[in-house]
């Protein structure tokens, strides 16, 4: 599937994100103009002379003048924004910053927003940002941005407001659920160049490899981040932890490429809609880098989209053990269709269903495992009498030979380790399965 999809993929990276994007652009004249044909005689002309009544009475009679641009281009948004909370109208200006935006390189902070009761709801700080330095979690509240209440108005507006000049900062006041107060944050922009993938050996034999999220280059990254961690190793490795957290999605063959890289074969993603081009189905070709050790996936509430269709292809295909606490659930495909005005559509045309056939809409992918966010802490001796502590003891017959040391854990894997308890309970499964494998034989 790396070598062959039907569309063409986008990451929607607007400084702040609009929402956790699985964004397709693809050609739809033929579908579009089939779909005008038959739909042209069946336009409701008594509605559209409403519109044009309304039309008539605003544009005479508001207190200020309106052109008339502004007042089509508010239509055409309220028709499209009211339909669900990904698709989108978007003016000549903002789909050229769409594009620019796609490439990776950005100005802003860094944080994956969504609309919520009139506010924004923060899904994601993008780590490596200002936004996932802050200390902002995911579900919190921005409810001021420099001063201003930002309740009723629209997400573009608001997120206007955090983009700005790179250098420059922006106040942020936050509400977070338990806590009496709300929380004042402030974030230097800058120019974002986020690198999705990075990755590390956590001891001899096991990986970690940390996808940020999914860029049009992220699979050619995941490619080479495995290449190096087993040259690291010097030989193959015994097991892989796939962070997924906090993963607000992106490009929709990313993740298929991801996934080209952990499955021999198998179906990976399916999308189906109302029009024949929306009904796709991809599949894995390998090869599976790892020549099928086992792995482990941290997923939580930030992982989203694209992140959530890598981690139900690897849970559905068995190929994976799924950890940490329940994704997004956004189960939906934007597509960006390109306006006669140099200005787009960003239309919701599609759902995506797991291998096994499941929708996440609203759901989510539940883990396999539950593991909820901590700092691990280590205990005291229990100190406890032994055998070998009573003077007088017998000496054993069969003194055991002298076994090799475990290789130890380096002080940073340690730190790291303690910080992160879902990281450091998927680094023991990951043992505790290649010990398993290896007693089998």
């Amino acid at each position: 599937m790396k070598k062959s999809l039907t569309r063409y993929a986008l990451i929607l990276l607007a400084g702040v994100f609009l929402g956790a994007g699985l964004t397709v652009e693809r050609a739809v004249e033929a579908d579009r103009a089939a779909h005008e044909r038959a739909t042209l005689s069946q336009l409701p002309l008594r509605e559209l002379r409403t519109f044009a009544e309304v039309f008539n009475i605003v544009k005479a009679e508001y207190v200020v003048p309106v052109s008339s641009r502004t007042l089509i281009d508010n239509a055409l948004r309220g028709m499209v924004n009211n339909l669900d909370p990904h698709s989108q109208y978007l003016d000549p200006r903002q789909y050229r910053q769409l594009r620019v935006d796609t490439t990776g390189r950005f100005g802003g902070v860094g944080l994956e927003v969504t609309e919520y009761k009139g506010f924004l709801k923060v899904v994601t700080p993008i780590h490596g940002t200002p936004g996932g330095r802050s200390g902002i979690k995911p579900g919190d509240l921005i409810v001021r941005i420099n001063g201003t209440f930002i309740q009723g108005l629209s997400l573009r507006k608001a997120v206007h407001l955090l983009r700005g000049r790179p250098g420059s900062t922006v106040a942020l006041t936050v509400v977070r659920k338990g806590q009496a107060q709300p929380l004042t944050f402030r974030l230097e922009r800058q120019i974002i160049k986020i690198h999705s993938v990075a990755g590390h050996l956590l001891a001899p034999g096991y990986g970690y490899l940390r996808i940020s999220e999914f860029q049009g280059d992220t699979g050619k990254g995941v490619t080479r981040a495995l290449t190096h961690l087993i040259a690291a190793n010097h030989g193959p490795l015994k097991g892989l932890v796939l962070d997924l957290r906090d993963n607000p999605g992106g490009v929709l063959n990313a993740a298929v490429a991801v996934c080209d890289d952990f499955m021999n074969h198998g179906v990976v993603v399916s999308t189906r809609g109302r029009i024949p081009s929306s009904d796709v189905v991809f599949r894995a070709h390998g090869p599976d880098m790892l020549h099928g050790a086992p792995m482990v996936v941290l997923v939580n509430g930030g992982s989203a989209s694209a992140a959530e269709i890598v981690a139900g292809a690897l849970q559905d295909n068995r190929r994976a053990v799924i950890m940490g606490t329940k994704t997004f659930g956004k189960g939906s495909v934007q597509t960006i269709m390109p306006m006669g005005n140099g200005g787009a559509l960003r239309l919701t045309t599609a759902r995506y269903f797991t291998p096994n056939g499941r929708s996440i809409q609203n759901l989510g992918i539940a883990p396999n495992i539950v593991v909820h966010e901590g700092k691990f802490v280590s205990g005291a001796p229990n100190g406890f009498l032994r055998e070998t502590n009573l003077p007088g003891h017998l000496a054993n017959p069969n003194p055991p030979k002298a076994a090799p040391k475990p290789h130890a854990l380096s002080p940073a894997t340690r730190k790291l380790l303690d910080e992160d308890y879902q990281l450091r309970e998927a680094f023991d499964l990951l043992r505790g399965i290649s010990i398993f494998r290896h007693l089998k034989g």
